[in-house]
């Protein structure tokens, strides 16, 4: 049986739940609802695991906070004996448009600390990863207000329509690989 690791960055704590920066977080809640399955407290973060198609999804929503994120990304590749081309990071970018989908193999951090503790920690870009986008609009020095605040009542509003195509988007990686992915769902 064919397993992933789908791990989605995020900070913890109730002050961060409703935050841009915690879609990934969000994204990997969308999959526990629909598959009826529940995260229990484990080492370095969350873990809950669904079936889909002979495939077996491992969800991960670090515990480490956003900046430390590559050492919990590291601790549960290595726990579950994964490769690397077993693995997506689910994370935000302003950079897109607000629900925005972009799939890539690599890439550099982008400025965004939680990737580059992963790109660190793992010594390497050549993952896949999952960017959702939040938008940039904020004002000049304002990012890490924008990121960390919570989104904007019309994007509550889209954003439930939003996860349910991420949590497609993500079977797909593990039932059709990331190219497949990439043509389907990159863009929409």
């Amino acid at each position: 049986m064919k397993k992933f690791l789908i791990v989605g960055l995020g900070n913890i704590g109730s002050e961060y739940a409703n935050t841009r920066h915690n879609i990934g977080f969000k994204i990997l809640d969308e999959l526990v609802r629909k598959y009826d399955v529940s995260f229990k407290t484990d080492k370095l973060g969350d873990r809950a695991e669904f079936k889909l198609k002979g495939r077996t999804f491992v969800l991960i929503k670090p515990s480490t906070y956003m900046n430390l994120s590559g050492k919990a990304v590291n601790y549960w590749l290595q726990k579950e004996k994964l490769e690397l081309d077993q693995l997506l990071i689910v994370t935000d970018d302003v950079a897109l448009e607000f629900g925005a989908i972009r799939f890539k193999m690599k890439g550099s951090d982008g400025g965004h600390n939680g990737m580059k503790s992963v790109n660190e920690v793992m010594q390497t870009q050549k993952y896949a990863r999952f960017r959702f986008g939040i938008g940039n609009e904020y004002p000049k020095g304002g990012q890490i207000d924008f990121v960390l605040g919570e989104w904007e009542s019309e994007e509550n509003k889209a954003l439930k329509e939003r996860l349910e195509i991420s949590a497609k988007a993500v079977e797909s990686f593990g039932l059709g690989g990331l190219a497949n992915t990439m043509n389907t769902f990159n863009g929409k």
